[in-house]
This record gives C-alpha cells, structure tokens and sequence, in this order.
C-alpha cells in the first residue's frame, strides 16, 4: 500500500507544481503552445532534454545490453556529450537567429518550401509509426511488471497491457495537447530530478550490496571480478565496434541531439541564445554521468546473476526488486513513469508542433489566426494519440520482429535529414533541388539496403555456412553479424555519397543569390560568454574517460 501512496503522491506533486508554473502563460498564441512563450530558463531546458531523452526504453535496454557487454556500451551516452556541444556552438545559434519554431522551417528558409513539407511528413512518419507506439508499449510492460498490475486488478497480461497504455497515453496527452511545451519542460524538470535520485540510488544500494555494507569495496570488488566488463574499446563483434566511433556514431548522435525536432524544442523555446546554450551544456555534462544509471546495474546485475538471464533485459527491473528497499519502490515507480510520459508527450508535442505550423497553415488553411492554429494542432494531437495508443498493445504480438524492424527503421529518415542540414549550413549555393534528391536518394537507398540486401547476403553466408557443417548457433550467429556491414557504417557511407550528390548538383546548377540567414529579432543571440571553453572542457572529460577504462 505504501507503494501505491508513494506512487501516486509524487505523480500528483508533479502535475501541480507544472500547472502552477506555467498558469500564467499564453497558451493561445503559437509561441505560446509550442515554445513555452520563449520563455524557458537553462535548468528548465536541461532537465526537459535529459527526460526526454531517458525513456524505459533506454534504461532497461541499455542496462541490459551493459548486462551482455560491459561498459562499452556507454558511447551512446558519453559521445552524446559531443554531440549537445556541437549543437550549442554551431546549430542552436543559427536556428535562433532565424526565430524559427520548428527544424523544417529553417529549411524552407534555406531551400524553399517544400523542402519543409517533405521532412516534416518524414518527421511524422517517425514518430507516429515508430517512436509514439514503442514508448507506450515498453512503458505499459515496465509499469506492469513493477507493480504486477494483472494480478492486481486481476485481469488478463493482455488486458492489463491495454488498461496501462491508455493510461499513460491519456495522461501524457492532457499535458502535451493542453499545457503545451512550457508544461511538458516544467515536468519534465521535476521527474528529471527524481529519476537522478531514484536512478542513482539503484548502482548505490547494488554496490553496497556487493560490498556487503561498504559502497567503495562494493566498487573494488566489481572492477576486480569484472576487468573485461570495464573496457570500452569494442571489438569488431561487439553490438558497437570502436570503427564506428569515427562512422554513423557521431552522425547519429548529431541528429538525435541537433535536429530530432523532439529534442531540439526545448532549446528552441529558450529565452534568449545564452539560456539555451547553458541549457545545452548542462545536459552535455550529466550525460557524461549517465553511464551510472544506464550502464553501472547492468554490470551490477551481471556480477549478482551471472550468467542466468535468458533474456538480457530482465537485468534492470531484477536488480531494482533485489536491492532497492521496499519503501522506495513507489517513489521509483513514479519516477519511471515521469520518464515515460516525457518521452511520449514530447513526442507528441513535437508533431503537434510540426503539423500545426509546417503543414496545417500553408497547406490547408492560409488564413488561420494564432488561435485557430493551435485549436488545429491539439485536434491533431488527440487523433495522434488515439492511434498510437491503439497500436501499441499490437507489438506484443510482435515481440521480436517488429521492434527490431521499427528501431532499424529510423535511420532511413534520420540520416537523410541531417545531410540536408549540413549541406545547408556549411553552404551558400545549393539548391533546393539538391536536398530533395538528398532526402529521397537517403530514404530510398537505406531502404534497400537495411531491408533488402541485408537480408538477403545474411541469408546466403548463414545458408553457406549451414552447407559447409557449421551448426554451432554461436558460430552462426557470428557469421550472420558479418555477412553485411554494421548499420553506423551503411549510415556513414551513404551520408557521404548524399552530401557529394548535393554539392555537385549545386556546382551545376548553383543558386541564384546566395543563402544568406535574416536575424529576426525574436530572442537575443548573444552567446553565452564561457560556451567554448565549457564545451572544450566536457570534450577533454569524455576522451580522458575512454582513455581511462581502454
């Protein structure tokens, strides 16, 4: 019962401390709804960027990968610290200069607009298709599992799967469709403290436990039972090979941290370019520090288990009921389920945002006012919500393929993006033409290659190997992993051929005028007088630490 209490106490905490923040702002107007008035301060906008980014996705499935492979698998924490200053130095300055409000309207600013059009329809196909449904499906089976909601309510797995995504679909649509984005960033702000607390106290009672009461001997005697676990070079047949720290890692770092219109948002609506770029640097350096809560219990828990787990992402919520005292276990509850609301209404959030003012006001009605456009981004938020809550259970009936398939998925608009962004910012003269063969040539090519040559040379080498009396699942296993290039790598190369195809289009048919920017005055973009020498210092931080655990 205390769980229960606890759980709903610090839900509740948060919803009115989040409608008392943000009752006074102008939720009628554009830059209202979808940028919190302009109005969001540094701890606002890192806290909202850290929760955002941190779903039960991330923290069961990265702990569970740490389970199987050490440390290693931190790069996608630690190289993110990269990848938020690139953004606070290079892209956060040009996008306010510009005043835009969403990522596609720079690019209609820098190509023309249906340019926009396309990325924003690709924007939206992600997160409706791929990241909305994931979100509420890998949520619904956390929650379930911690509080063993079928047997609560005494119902079926699969009815408890449905009552638990309308729920979280239901709460996370009232605070992104009817508090806009100052109320997501402001609860998010909350839950991010809580999941620092709650996420650090998971390695701190394992390490205590190991240490049998001493955290530094828990410490000593994990590194010393464990020294592969703690190299984070990995090797040609880890999931994350050390070749592809210079490949499709840092790319796909960079458009998750500097173009995924979800993730940017936050820094879109920061008061002034200082606000955002401290904002920025502050979630750079605690992603530093994230690999305490997304990697240290799965190593943990590999110390504890062993070698018992046949499926790698039990690890976490294992670890979290063996050492967490009971009396924390709602207050964590709680915690968890901040995260997966900030991952689902900011989504949500995002695409109502892209519809409302890249698509729904040039396209379908030129005339809205201020207050018809965000009426229409909420009514398209609610069927937004509707169907993602609607296909969510479906994935269970997919449990291997499917989410693997839609993870994989991503790359076929993410990549294509971040080439038209680059191009169009490091350039003058290319076209527009250039950047809509860029983001078809990257659509379709990836396509083919993640989903039709890949299976199929799989297939063959495994086929071949069968053939020659090969029947180890190990073994086969390995062949299969080698029979095609690792995805960053495919990523990688086809960025480059992506971005030579644009800059020959635009040596042959170059623009016109050159692309100059216009300042429009929205907010001051005086940068933030320490942002390059911070930035430096958390870069030297995130190489000492390779360095330190090769």
């Amino acid at each position: 019962m205390i769980q229960i209490i606890s759980f709903l106490g610090f839900t509740a905490l948060v919803a009115i401390i989040s409608y008392f923040a943000t009752r006074h702002t102008d939720e009628h107007s554009s830059d209202g709804y979808f940028l919190g008035g302009r109005s969001l301060t540094a701890v606002v906008i890192a806290g909202s960027l850290l929760l955002t980014n941190l779903s039960t996705e991330q923290i069961v499935g990265l702990n569970g990968a740490a389970y199987k492979e050490g440390i290693l698998v931190m790069t996608w924490e630690t190289l993110a610290a990269i990848a938020i200053v690139i953004t606070a130095l290079f892209l956060l300055p040009r996008y306010l200069k510009g005043g835009i409000t969403t990522v596609p309207q720079f690019l209609e600013k820098r190509y023309d607009a249906h340019t926009k059009r396309i990325t924003s329809i690709l924007f939206l196909l992600g997160y409706v298709v791929i990241f909305l449904p994931i979100v509420l499906y890998s949520g619904a089976l956390a929650i379930n599992g911690m509080f063993g909601v079928p047997d609560l309510l005494g119902v079926s797995k699969d009815t408890a799967l449905w009552m638990t995504v309308w729920g979280i679909g239901i709460v996370g649509s009232i605070y992104a469709i009817f508090g806009g984005l100052k109320a997501v960033a402001v609860s998010d702000l909350i839950n991010a403290i809580g999941l620092l607390l709650g996420g650090i106290l998971i390695p701190y009672f394992g390490l205590k436990l190991i240490g049998d009461g001493s955290l530094f001997d828990g410490i000593s005697t994990i590194m010393a039972a464990h020294p592969d676990r703690f190299n984070s070079i990995g090797s040609a047949d880890s999931s994350i090979p050390f070749s592809t720290f210079f490949t499709g890692m840092m790319l796909v770092q960079v458009f998750y941290w500097g173009t995924n219109q979800a993730i940017i948002q936050r820094a879109l609506g920061a008061k002034n370019l200082a606000e955002g770029q401290k904002g920025l640097l502050l979630a750079s350096f605690i992603k530093i520090l994230g690999p305490i809560i997304v990697v240290l219990p799965g190593i943990i828990a590999f110390h504890l288990f062993g070698n018992g787990l046949d499926n790698a992402d039990e690890a976490y919520p294992m670890l979290v009921n063996k050492v967490l005292p009971g009396y924390l276990v709602g207050f964590f509850a709680a915690v968890l389920f901040g995260a997966i609301l900030s991952s689902f209404n900011s989504g949500l959030n995002s695409s109502v945002t892209l519809f409302g003012v890249d698509l729904y006001r040039p396209y379908f009605n030129p005339d809205a006012g201020e207050k018809e456009l965000v009426k229409a981004g909420k009514r398209f938020g609610i069927v937004l919500a509707i169907f993602a809550m609607l296909i969510a259970p479906m994935i269970a009936k997919f449990p291997q393929g499917l989410f693997g398939i839609l993870q994989e998925a991503n790359g076929a608009y993410s990549i294509p993006i971040l080439t038209i962004i680059v191009v169009g910012y490091l350039t003058k003269r290319v076209p527009a033409i250039a950047a809509k063969i860029g983001l078809l040539s990257g659509v379709i090519l990836y396509t083919i290659s993640q989903f039709v040559l890949k299976p199929h040379l799989t297939a063959k080498a495994i086929a071949a190997a069968k053939a020659s009396g090969i029947t180890d699942k190990a073994a086969l296993d390995s062949v299969a992993a080698h029979a095609y290039p690792h995805y960053l790598h495919v990523m990688f190369g086809l960025f480059v051929m992506n971005v030579i195809i644009m800059l020959i289009i635009g040596k042959m048919r170059p623009r016109e005028v050159p692309f100059e920017q216009v300042y429009t005055k929205e907010v001051d973009i005086t940068p933030w007088k320490f942002v390059k020498p911070v930035g430096l210092i958390i870069t030297i931080i995130v190489i000492g630490i390779y360095l330190y655990f090769s």
